[in-house]
């Protein structure tokens, strides 16, 4: 086997701390179920499950969830070699509420900092980050400082030729001390990478429209090959310089829709490295969302391949 990984990804981490209950308030629930948590983390996991190679970049408190991290990582086939230690900060928590269908506000504990956000770039392993076959970024890694030279370092290291490189944008206003940021630089990251990934909300951010159209065309401007603009129940546009695919959402009953955008990363991974037709691997992705999205965990409810394979036949 070679020592490059399928797909290295870079970000943020926590313990994801979800209510058994639902439909009630924090100040309500009774019992809460562990989980690995963050969305790049969760991204290399969907990927691992559908037997990608994958690593994952991040970091961690000198603590009992950090150690948790790690060993759940390494359960889901995740390498956790470049999982780094803060001796001083905390692991993050994370608790949210479950309201279905759309309604899944989320309580982060990650003060004073999050152990992630110190992510440097004198760590990171340069020639592995340039030798992987597709290598995955989000705007969050982008709010602070070092994390964001890390990330962007790292970009402008690998280059837009050393293969597939998904930045995701991943916006999370209340993680930017200065939010009117947020827009250049997501556009300082996109000018490195090959693929873009977003909501509506988060290339409003980027390029400064909602419309999926519009936003689409401003980010191919920008150099990216594929620009993927994710609608919420309108499905999902994505275009090439030379096509356009909209592919319909796939109904079904959500129970927690917190992981969908996590899923549809790792599976379009998977359909990208696996050389596929762009409509297919979009369709895949678009599928692995929505039943993450009816179940109740992230990380723990990543789909495999025949459940993929077996809802794109039944959609035929």
């Amino acid at each position: 086997m070679s020592d490059a990984f399928d797909v290295i990804t870079i970000g943020r981490v926590g313990v994801d701390l979800y209510p058994q209950q639902s439909g009630v308030s924090l100040a309500d629930v009774q019992t809460f179920r562990k989980s690995l948590g963050g969305s790049p983390v969760n991204v290399a996991v969907a990927a691992a499950r559908l037997g990608v190679r994958a690593a994952a970049i991040t970091k961690v408190g000198d603590d009992a969830f950090g150690a948790y991290i790690r060993a759940a990582m390494e359960e889901f086939g995740v390498d956790a070699r470049w999982v780094g230690t803060d001796p001083d900060l905390r692991t993050p928590l994370v608790f949210c509420e479950i309201h279905p269908p759309d309604s899944f506000p989320l309580l982060f504990y990650r003060e004073p900092k999050a152990p992630d956000m110190n992510i440097s770039l004198d760590e990171l392993d340069l020639d592995a980050i340039s030798g992987a076959r597709l290598f995955w970024t989000t705007g969050t890694g982008l709010s602070d400082e070092p994390s964001r030279a890390a990330t962007l370092g790292a970009l402008e290291a690998r280059g837009r030729d050393a293969g597939i490189t998904v930045h995701d944008l991943d916006h999370r206003p209340r993680f930017w001390r200065d939010v009117s940021e947020a827009g250049r630089m997501a556009r300082a990251a996109l000018e490195q990478a090959t693929v873009a990934v977003g909501n509506q909300d988060e290339v409003e951010v980027a390029v400064g429209t909602r419309d999926p159209w519009e936003a689409s065309e401003a980010l191919l401007e920008l150099g990216v090959e594929l620009a993927i603009v994710k609608r919420g129940p309108d499905g999902v546009l994505a275009r090439t310089r030379d096509d356009t695919i909209e592919v319909e959402p796939i109904r079904l009953e959500v129970v927690n829709g917190l992981g969908a955008g996590d899923a549809f990363g790792g599976a379009l991974a998977y359909g990208l490295l696996a050389g596929e037709d762009t409509e297919h691997a979009i369709r895949r992705a678009n599928a692995a969302g929505a039943l993450v999205a009816s179940r109740l965990a992230c990380a723990d409810d990543m789909p495999y391949l025949r459940e993929l394979e077996q809802m794109l036949g039944a959609a035929r």
